[in-house]
């Protein structure tokens, strides 16, 4: 099958016209797939939501810049995003090549096109999908690839690229600055990101299979995934992590379960999510959640419909590889291997069965900054391996949520393979905190100086090729 060779300026779509113009002419473009080129160097407005179609592959030539402008009826909702988003059908074979995205003040919320609400709770073309943030977002697909994105202003509530429900992601070349969350992934297997500088204020690369409410559609585990040769740019301030690593787990829904924003439940090959107001308030459930899409009001408790294909009571992140990363932003911990337990979001409800997170591998991690703490769990991990990497007064952290919601934690295995141990004096590497447990092998590593790294807690350190002491 062959498929056409587009020139977007023969459309309509030119630096000369308006955004309401830019965007109506580049959807004529792009409609039904195919090579398009935009080529005319210049800036080119855009108010509205641009919808690709499987078996697009859309170029941006050098010197073409896409700026966000609000419309006069509304926000400007997504800038790029799958067709299938809003019916939860697969697009497949997507290329988005040399995208230079200017926010220009811009959230990627909200409904960009002014069309009204559909009474069956579904979403209208370009109406914002819960859940789904990014000014560029993929949302049930496959084949998806990102080269030589730039995104230099995201702003504080969406990301500049969100992706959920997939398989076979990547995003190459990039550079993403600003306040959000630089590529946000949720459930789906086989991606990669790499050769990708990053400067947000929140969390540059957040793999969260759990996640808020209104961050990610639907939950699920991400897999199979390399993350390498990236770099976390000096900022000012900060929150987040470079990589956040999220899981969490949920029950099957019960007459008179206490509910609170963000839970979720199984019902009738169904989850459920709740929103409510982000203020740690709990409900009692009495009438279950029983309806195909959209929310429903039920004992006062607003629900929505997350997903419908089985019913799965955990998520969590397993085989991920990251390698070559360059950490040179100041942070408390640098790679969260997380459970949440505040008002945002409710990873583990009580006596839930929690998930463990699988086989994460750190290799060639280099710091340039202050980090406390390479890597921290408070999720359960079965593996964590920390290779070819120079550990500066940082240590990895085991331990557990403040509330005891009945989380089996496990045993962790450590693995610390040629590791350089750079510190003054007496320094904590490895500890594990609460009823956390480890086992820890050292081989084909090296200290300098005086330096005497310490163990802390339910460590048992099973060889060593340093000396290593109880703290």
């Amino acid at each position: 099958m062959s498929y056409p060779y587009k020139n977007a300026a023969d459309y309509g779509f030119l630096p000369t016209n308006d955004a309401a113009g830019n965007s109506a002419a580049l959807q004529d473009a792009v409609s039904g797939g195919g090579t398009i080129i935009v080529g005319l160097p210049g800036t080119y407005e855009m108010s509205g939501t641009v919808l690709l179609d499987s078996h697009t592959r859309l170029e941006f030539g050098a010197g073409v810049f896409i700026k966000r402008v609000k419309p006069e009826n509304g926000e400007c909702g997504y800038a790029f995003i799958n067709r299938g988003a809003y019916t939860r059908t697969y697009d497949t074979d997507i290329s988005v090549i040399g995208l230079y995205l200017i926010c220009n003040g811009n959230e990627a919320m909200g409904d960009a096109s002014g069309l009204p609400k559909r009474d069956d709770g579904r979403e209208n073309e370009r109406d914002h999908i819960m859940g789904v943030r990014g000014h560029l977002s993929f949302f049930y697909c496959n084949n998806i690839y990102v080269d030589r994105f730039v995104c230099p202003d995201v702003m504080n509530i969406s990301y500049a690229v969100g992706v959920s429900t997939f398989e076979n992601f990547v995003i190459e070349n990039s550079r993403i600055e600003g306040m959000k969350d630089g590529v946000h992934i949720g459930r789906g297997s086989k991606f990669t990101i790499r050769h990708c500088l990053f400067k947000t204020f929140d969390d540059p690369i957040a793999l969260n299979a759990f996640d808020y409410t209104s961050s990610n559609p639907q939950l699920g585990w991400i897999e199979d995934g390399v993350i390498e040769d990236c770099y976390d740019l000096e900022q000012g301030d900060t929150t987040g992590y470079f990589c956040r690593i999220l899981g969490g787990s949920w029950r099957k829904w019960e007459k008179g379960m206490m509910i609170r924003h963000s839970d979720a439940v199984c019902h009738n090959g169904r989850v459920y999510r709740v929103q409510m107001q982000v203020d740690g308030k709990k409900y009692t459930s009495v009438t279950p959640p029983d309806f195909e899409r959209g929310f429903r009001v039920l004992d006062g408790i607003n629900w929505y419909m997350c997903q419908d294909d089985g019913e799965i009571y955990n998520c969590g992140c397993r085989r991920i590889h990251f390698k070559d990363i360059f950490l040179q932003k100041k942070r408390d911990i640098a790679f969260a291997i997380n459970f949440e337990d505040n008002d945002y979001a409710h990873s583990c409800y009580p006596d839930s069965v929690a998930p463990m997170q699988e086989d994460i591998i750190f290799e060639n991690i280099f710091f340039e900054a202050d980090i406390p703490h390479l890597i921290r769990a408070n999720s359960p991990v079965n593996s964590v391996k920390l290779i070819n990497s120079v550990l500066c007064e940082s240590d990895i952290l085991l331990n557990t949520l403040d509330e005891d919601i009945g989380i089996k934690y496990g045993h962790t295995d450590i693995l610390m393979s040629g590791t350089t141990f750079r510190a003054e004096g007496d320094h904590t590497v490895v500890a594990c905190d609460g009823d956390r447990t480890a086992s820890v092998r050292i081989v084909g590593s090296e200290s300098g100086g005086g330096f005497a790294p310490k163990y802390r807690g339910n460590v048992e350190i099973l060889s060593s090729d340093i000396p290593i002491e109880r703290e």
